[in-house]
């Protein structure tokens, strides 16, 4: 029996997914997010039986989840086994975390385009970050970037941002040392927000004029060159923001901290507070403010806000420049980190962990999910239980 209190996502797509399908036209991958969030945890999608074989007796269907990368149920274990691979590779130095946001006039061209633009907004802050690193006059060398792509701010409307870790040193032009920055100071953030808008506008304009962007609805006005110009030039003269935080305590924090980050999703169960008439309550936080507040919106508007966040299919939304890029993970990395740490030997290429996911979410979040709530005994999976209907394959993994 189902004895949970706390309301979920996938009670409102379940109560007013129809209405909203009435209401909107749905794009393939909009729909699958749908279909897969009801679906998760329950019997469609089937799972198993966990038994406490050794003690009290209890029982207990575990169910699959989706694995959906929007549902907010299926982050967890994703995140625990993120982290554990990330902090291989962390270097032990200095971080910051800077966040690049990109005006809301842009807003509209983006939804039409995100993978076009969410690739700009990538390469422009990737450039401009490794480029001003490596100017003589600034740190000369080469740095490490984790960046996260975020699309939502607290009331759930479009608001793209870019969350990057950054090294605050980096590895000399002649990779023999390690060129440590400033202990409260990254890079003048005025100058990275310039920089950040012309590769940015730049890319954007070059993708304009090839054709790669899809103009209509409200954007159709800017297939016309005058109009698209005046737009251009208005976003030159604004002031984008690009933000630095202060420095972190250490470097194992740093990515406990990115953890926040990386498998979000546009909202979380925990925020949602009430749902009754049709009508969503969730807290918020005004940041204008600084107050934490409730919001509610009609259940349509609420999925509406929602579908807004849905990436392109295959779209990496975590991604890694500089020293912590792929192609120098077994090359300038590992110079690196044996310049920073000679002590530490360099950990050959582990295996596989094929371990089941809660013993590896075990070791990473202490949590572990099959213990026994009666008696602190260890519960024993013993059968498979097969999906609810034939035609809906269990696309997840036994999550739950």
């Amino acid at each position: 029996m189902d004895t949970r209190t706390q309301l979920e996502v996938a009670d409102v797509v379940r109560e007013h997914g129809d209405d909203y399908r009435q209401a909107h036209p749905l794009s393939s991958a909009q729909e699958k997010v749908l279909n897969n969030i009801a679906a998760c945890r329950t019997s469609a999608l089937g799972g198993h039986m966990d038994e406490c074989l050794d003690g009290c007796g209890y029982k207990r269907i575990s169910y699959n989840s989706c694995r959906d990368r929007h549902c907010p149920k299926c982050q967890g274990p994703q995140r625990a086994e993120w982290l554990a691979g990330r902090l291989e590779r962390v270097l032990p130095a200095q971080h910051f975390h800077v966040v690049f946001t990109i005006p809301d006039d842009l807003n509209p061209i983006t939804l039409r385009n995100k993978k076009a633009v969410f690739k700009i907004l990538f390469d422009a802050a990737s450039k401009t970050l490794i480029e001003l690193a490596r100017d003589e006059e600034r740190l000369g060398a080469t740095i490490g970037i984790t960046s996260v792509l975020h699309t939502w701010g607290q009331n759930l409307l479009f608001h793209p941002h870019l969350h990057c870790i950054v090294t605050g040193g980096g590895l000399s032009p002649d990779g023999e040392n390690w060129i440590p920055g400033r202990e409260k100071y990254f890079l003048p953030v005025k100058v990275m927000g310039k920089l950040f808008r012309g590769k940015f506008l730049d890319a954007l304009h070059r993708a304009y004029k090839s054709g790669e962007l899809t103009l209509a609805g409200s954007t159709a006005y800017l297939a016309d060159p005058f109009a698209w110009n005046a737009l251009k030039d208005q976003l030159y003269r604004k002031k984008w923001i690009v933000y630095a935080k202060p420095p972190f305590g250490g470097s194992e924090h740093v990515f406990k901290y990115l953890g926040r980050y990386t498998h979000r999703v546009a909202i979380s169960n925990h925020r949602l507070l009430e749902m009754h008439n049709g009508r969503v309550s969730f807290s918020y936080r005004d940041y204008k403010n600084d107050i934490k507040t409730t919001m509610t919106l009609c259940a349509v508007e609420f999925l509406r806000r929602f579908l807004l966040h849905v990436l392109p299919s295959r779209f990496t939304r975590i991604r890694h420049y500089g020293l912590y890029a792929a192609c120098n993970v077994n090359s300038k990395l590992v110079v690196a980190r044996k310049i920073l740490n000679p002590t530490v030997e360099t950990s050959p290429t582990k295996e596989k962990d094929t371990r089941p996911w809660w013993e590896r979410f075990l070791e990473n979040t202490g949590i572990d999910v099959m213990c026994c709530p009666n008696c602190s005994r260890r519960l024993t999976r013993t059968h498979r239980i097969k999906p609810l209907f034939a035609a809906l394959p269990p696309t997840g993994t036994d999550t739950s």
